[in-house]
C-alpha cells in the first residue's frame, strides 16, 4: 500500500511547490528435512528445537501511481502532473527484507533478531527519473528517509533511518548495531503460529522542473514472517 503525505507550510496539500530560491545478534535455527530436531547454527548454537516443516512468507507491495495524486495542482503550469509521472517512473518499492532468524528458519526468544534492507536503487534510493510534455521535463530523485518494521508482537515500531547490517555468523550473540529487537514471547501466541513482519519505507522525492521545485513524500509496505519458539532444554 502506498500514503501519499503533504510537505506544505501553509495547508495540508500532499504535494509543495516552491520556487527555486525560497527553499543477534540472533537466533538461527535451520531445519533438517528428517532430522529429529533443528539445532541453531549461529548465535544461541546448540539450542535445539523439535522439527516441524516451515513455510516462507516474503511479499513487496508495488502499489504503482501514488493514491492521493493530484495532478497539476502544486505551482501549476504543469509541473505537479509531471512530478507526480516523475515519481511514477522511479518505480519505488518496499524494503527488501533480510531478517534473521531466516524465515525458513526458527529463532529463539529472547534472542537478537537482525533486520535489514538490500541495498538497491528501488529499495533504498538513490533513484532518479524524468517526465516530460510539451518541451518541459521535471527530474525527480528519491532516497529512504526511513523504514519502520512494525515486528507483529504489539510492541513498538523498529524505526531504521540506515539500511541496516546484514547478520553474520561471526557476530555471535551481539546484537545488531543499527536495526533489530527481540521477542519476549514465542510466536505459538499469535495466530497461524508466526509473527508478521511488516515494512514500510517512506521515501522523500525532489523534483525540480518548469520552473518549479518540490519534495513529495509517500510510503510502500513490504513483509515477511518468522517463527519464534522457546529454548527446549534437552538431557
Amino acid at each position: 500500500m502506498e500514503d501519499l503525505h503533504v510537505h506544505h507550510r501553509a495547508g495540508p496539500d500532499v504535494l509543495t511547490a516552491r520556487r527555486p530560491a525560497a527553499v543477534a545478534v540472533l537466533a538461527l535455527l535451520l531445519l533438517g528435512a528428517s532430522a529429529e530436531s533443528a539445532v541453531a547454527d549461529g548465535p544461541g548454537g546448540g539450542v535445539q528445537c523439535p522439527p516441524k516443516e516451515l513455510d516462507c512468507d516474503i511479499t513487496a507491495v508495488d502499489p504503482g501511481e501514488p493514491a492521493d495524486s493530484k495532478p497539476g495542482k502544486p505551482g501549476g503550469g504543469g509541473g505537479g502532473a509531471l512530478a507526480q509521472q516523475a515519481v511514477k517512473n522511479l518505480r519505488l518499492k518496499g524494503a527488501d527484507i533480510g531478517i534473521a532468524p531466516k524465515p525458513s528458519g526458527v529463532g529463539v526468544v529472547g534472542m537478537p533478531v537482525w533486520i535489514w534492507n538490500r541495498p538497491s536503487p528501488t529499495h533504498t534510493g538513490p533513484a532518479t527519473a524524468s517526465a516530460s510534455a510539451g518541451g518541459v521535463t521535471v527530474t525527480a530523485t528519491a532516497k529512504v528517509r526511513k523504514v519502520s518494521y512494525r515486528m507483529g508482537d504489539g510492541s513498538d515500531p523498529v524505526v531504521c533511518t540506515a539500511p541496516g547490517t546484514p547478520y553474520a555468523a561471526e557476530y555471535g550473540k551481539r546484537m545488531s548495531p543499527d536495526c533489530g529487537h527481540r521477542y519476549t514471547a514465542p510466536s505459538s501466541t499469535v495466530g497461524g503460529g508466526r509473527y508478521k513482519v511488516t515494512a514500510t519505507t517512506t521515501w522523500d522525492v525532489e523534483w525540480a522542473g518548469a520552473g518549479q521545485t518540490g519534495t513529495i513524500t509517500t510510503t510502500r509496505d513490504a513483509t515477511t514472517s518468522v517463527e519464534i519458539r522457546e529454548v527446549q532444554v534437552l538431557n
